[in-house]
């Protein structure tokens, strides 16, 4: 009579059905505008839905960009990016869960950081001599962003990095904004202007472009009778500017660029000089004839010899 096999030992691991995966990363909300939190367009509430952020504390800083100078139009453009969130009945089946866990302190203190920085540039600039301009206001504001996002990269917590990327974000956008300054020659006028000056006297120092194509025709001007080089600059607006110079002229140009492309005598985006073309005696002296300038903003900017 045979005798029944031993039991086997107890497996030292538990069976794979003990096991507890762990939880996934949560998902973030998509970027928003809301409709149960708003004041004006839902825009802050949106980014206070994704970004964790306070909605209160986005409209201060929205209060701020204001002072500052770009503060509407950048407003108005995340709200026309921002797609419509759900309607306030889906609002709560649709929201994504938050992130367990205790909120970092890094975005709250990096924003109230950078509202007392605007504020105290702002003030400077009022009440003081030096001219603080949004470029630097703006500048200083993303430099303060940056390094929360250093702080945050070593912070644990939720909501360290999201919020303040998006922030940067939208101090990125109001940089754009304030560096092509669209709206600068709005009070200028609308439509397409086309200047042709007869001779060097009749050339202005200043043409400001409004909105609309601008066109400076210089290639009828005798250069033979010139005292000196003719300056002048162009302040583009929105809109095309196009300058046409002599052939024979020595040409320099500088160009602060703005959004479009740049197309200068074959040189590089930011000008330079050009010498001129033909066998007149001013031609090829490094002596430009023309001193011309462009400050350009939203649009296509070309200077070709005619």
């Amino acid at each position: 009579m045979t005798s029944a096999p031993p039991p086997a030992p107890p497996s030292a691991d538990p069976p794979a059905a003990a096991y507890t995966p762990p939880p996934g990363p949560p998902v973030r909300p998509p970027l928003r505008r809301s409709r149960s939190d708003k004041v004006i367009g839902g825009v802050s509430g949106g980014l206070a839905e994704y970004s964790g952020i306070d909605a209160l504390l986005w409209r201060v800083g929205f209060v701020a960009l204001a002072l500052a100078g770009p503060g509407v139009p950048v407003y108005l453009l995340l709200w026309l990016l921002m797609p419509a969130g759900p309607a306030s009945d889906d609002a709560g089946a649709s929201r994504a869960p938050r992130i367990a866990g205790p909120r970092s302190p890094v975005p709250g203190l990096t924003l109230a950081g950078l509202l007392i920085v605007v504020g105290s540039l702002v003030l400077l600039s009022r009440f003081t001599d030096w001219d603080v301009g949004p470029r630097i206001v703006l500048g200083t504001g993303l430099l303060v962003v940056g390094l929360g996002l250093v702080a945050a990269a070593f912070s644990g917590g939720r909501t360290a990095k999201g919020g303040l990327i998006t922030l940067g974000i939208v101090l990125s956008l109001a940089l754009v904004v304030v560096a092509a300054e669209p709206w600068r020659g709005v009070e200028d006028g609308m439509g397409d202007r086309t200047y042709r000056p007869a001779d060097a006297a009749a050339v202005q120092p200043v043409y400001d472009q409004g909105i609309g194509d601008a066109t400076l025709d210089l290639s009828r001007i005798d250069l033979s009778r010139l005292d000196g080089p003719i300056v002048t600059r162009v302040d583009g607006g929105v809109g095309n500017v196009e300058v046409l110079v002599p052939r024979s002229a020595d040409v320099r140009v500088d160009v602060d660029g703005g959004i479009g492309n740049v197309d200068v005598l074959g040189l590089g985006s930011d000008g330079g000089y050009s010498p001129g073309t033909g066998s007149a005696s001013w031609t090829g002296d490094e002596d430009p004839e023309i001193e011309l300038t462009i400050d350009a903003g939203v649009g296509d900017v070309e200077v070709r010899r005619a």
